[in-house]
């Protein structure tokens, strides 16, 4: 299922969905406290970001304009600097509603009514058991899968849901149906979020995440594990405590495909960058948040770039390998970069594909922002093209 890009309409539709969820998930005092408290930042911001843009697209050598903006749309440059003031700003007991599944779930599902789709043409179903919570998606339930992504998804642990990405996660699907599998499925996972749980309850659900999809594939060579950001820490996490776990050792998947991985949690390599709508200093706090006060920083098992043991990493690489996609203007863009240097040396297949200008997660954010759909969808082609060629 691919739909069309983001229009000003859905950017309406989407705050309508939002005002409710609000007051339902956060109240309308603590959400009025909030809003009292930051009325001089965000009058402040509605001076300044259309007086930035203007001057930096408008009035500044294109030589000089930041990598991004350089081959930004005018939609697309609005709505990073938007998502940059956010990130930097909104505290993440606000921003988790944003991606939450009350205000994601019905915008979707716009979106879908938009183009003239009543049904989605791929089934979901939401797992909730103890321990673990999750959507599956596959073309016939009843049907044995020949290929499973299990996806972790993005959101600096704190905020984020499996249903904000759902758009992105049927597309996926669909692209590997195009692509010749017969019957693709996808289980992405729900962890708990920060403040409500810290490491390692985390990667506890992950492990409980891959014993399902393993459940189901019988062949653990069939199944590609994939997150972006938060999403792909925890599928590096887990793919090391895999190797200290022999029951596991011989469970591993075929493929692992990391989207701007957030390689190490906190570290000097973190630097802001220009064109990013990350911030080192948020990801910072947000990354001790989630290590919690009992564990240090630097365990691997936490923050997984703090391994560099060859032969663990290659204990930990799956079957086919592994496939990086990241943005070449990252704040995450130096660690990801000597991870793959890392993982080279250990003799087992790395690929990747660095946008050149382009930020954080932007395979995921292009395809709602893409201009055209080779734009939108191009990140997940890449994705499917190197799946397809490792596990046929």
């Amino acid at each position: 299922m691919i739909l069309s890009q983001i229009s000003l309409i859905d950017c309406v539709v989407f705050l309508i969905f939002l005002a409710p969820q609000l007051l339902i998930q956060v109240g309308i005092w603590r959400t009025a406290r909030w809003l009292i408290g930051a009325l001089p930042s965000l009058t402040y911001q509605v001076l300044v970001i259309p007086y930035q843009f203007f001057r930096e697209r408008y009035l500044t050598p294109y030589e000089y304009r930041s990598p991004f903006v350089q081959r930004a749309t005018v939609f697309q440059d609005i709505v990073i600097r938007c998502v940059r003031f956010a990130f930097a700003c909104m505290p993440a007991w606000l921003g988790r509603v944003f991606f939450s599944k009350g205000v994601s779930l019905p915008f979707l599902r716009f979106r879908m009514l938009r183009h003239g789709i009543l049904t989605a043409p791929l089934r979901w179903t939401e797992i909730k058991r103890p321990g673990l919570r999750g959507i599956w998606i596959t073309h016939n339930q009843l049907e044995q899968p020949d290929i499973i992504v299990y996806y972790c998804h993005g959101g600096g642990f704190s905020m984020g849901s499996s249903f904000f990405y759902m758009e992105f996660l049927l597309a996926w699907v669909s692209l590997l149906k195009d692509a010749g599998y017969r019957n693709p499925a996808l289980f992405a996972l729900e962890y708990t979020l920060v403040p409500d749980a810290v490491y390692p309850t985390q990667l506890q659900e992950t492990l409980a995440g891959y014993e399902y999809v393993l459940s189901i594939a019988r062949d653990s060579s069939r199944i590609c594990v994939s997150g972006d950001s938060a999403g792909a820490t925890l599928i590096l996490s887990f793919l090391l405590y895999m190797t200290d776990h022999h029951e596991l050792r011989h469970q591993k998947p075929g493929l692992a495909v990391m989207i701007s991985p957030w390689v190490t949690i906190v570290s000097k390599n973190n630097r802001n960058t220009p064109s990013d709508y990350l911030n080192s200093s948020s990801l910072e706090l947000y990354g001790r948040q989630y290590v919690g006060p009992k564990v240090p920083v630097d365990d691997p098992l936490v923050s997984p770039g703090h391994c560099k043991d060859i032969r663990k990493w290659r204990e930990a690489s799956p079957e086919k390998g592994w496939f990086f996609l990241y943005g070449s203007e990252e704040v995450l863009g130096p660690e990801t970069r000597g991870l793959i240097s890392l993982l080279r040396g250990t003799g087992v297949t790395v690929d990747y594909e660095e946008e050149k200008s382009g930020i954080h997660a932007w395979p995921v954010a292009s395809l709602y922002l893409g201009a055209t759909k080779d734009e939108r969808l191009h990140g997940l082609r890449s994705i499917t093209i190197a799946t397809r060629d490792r596990i046929s």
